[in-house]
């Protein structure tokens, strides 16, 4: 059996973290993905939809008002970047609730309580093949060209990328190396649910970071700017009102 999933979210960055992540599980088939609740009603009404992962804060019908438009809700996960309406979700019966950013085993954790649903309140024999099979972390490089060489960085081992002019300094646990790249470039290499922009000349890795300032980030004890045009998501991503402090 394969259990045909919908992604409703109005940020494609979200949409290819759970696209990306459901492509490692088996029986997990991404049917479709909307960028509005509308668009996602419409679909719903013609096409055979299992699961919905479902942001809840979207422009115009939001995700809990999608819910209880329909009269037969598929199983739903929402995901969003507010905690406060958790309760909302779970009044509507989802079968779980995800904060952005969303970690891989915490993802993992929402798909193996539909496995439970099914194989369980709806009694089916036949989703045994849909447990999601064990995922090993992944070690993800990057090849930096530096004097004619080619020097492979481990990401995991990255504090921060920072861009001055037409080259980027990518600063290590261990030491900083500095080659001809555009940062928007060296971005798409990135894991996406690992490394986040926070300004046109900075990239960081989340696991990394010591503190939030609406202002700044501290990593390692050192301070990196968040750009003006960035605050309001890092404001988002670490639940703090936006606001000049």
């Amino acid at each position: 059996m394969t259990i045909r999933t919908l992604i409703v979210d109005d940020e494609p960055h979200a949409v290819d973290i759970i696209k990306r992540y459901a492509a490692n599980v088996p029986g997990i088939e991404i049917v479709a993905t909307c960028n509005n609740a509308i668009q996602a009603f419409q679909l719903i009404q013609n096409t055979k939809i299992d699961l919905i992962f479902l942001d809840i804060k979207m422009p115009g019908l939001s995700g809990t008002d999608l819910v209880r438009s329909l009269k037969s809700p598929p199983l739903v996960i929402f995901t969003t970047a507010y905690q406060e309406y958790a309760l909302d979700g779970f009044d509507l019966n989802a079968i779980d609730y995800l904060v952005k950013p969303i970690p891989l085993n915490r993802f993992l954790r929402a798909i193996d309580k539909v496995m439970q649903f099914i194989n369980g309140d709806k009694n089916r024999t036949d989703t045994q093949e849909l447990k999601p099979a064990p995922i090993e972390p992944a070690n993800h490089f990057l090849y930096l060209r530096i004097d004619r060489r080619l020097i492979k960085v481990n990401t995991q081992d990255i504090l921060w990328i920072e861009s001055v002019k037409d080259y980027i300094k990518v600063i290590t646990t261990e030491k900083v190396l500095i080659t001809k790249q555009k940062i928007s470039v060296v971005e798409k290499l990135l894991p996406i649910s690992e490394f986040m922009r926070i300004h046109r000349s900075y990239i960081i890795p989340i696991d990394y970071i010591e503190s939030y300032h609406p202002n700044y980030i501290v990593i390692a004890g050192n301070k990196i700017p968040i750009g003006r045009n960035y605050k309001q998501a890092c404001a988002r991503i670490f639940d703090q009102p936006t606001g000049n402090l």
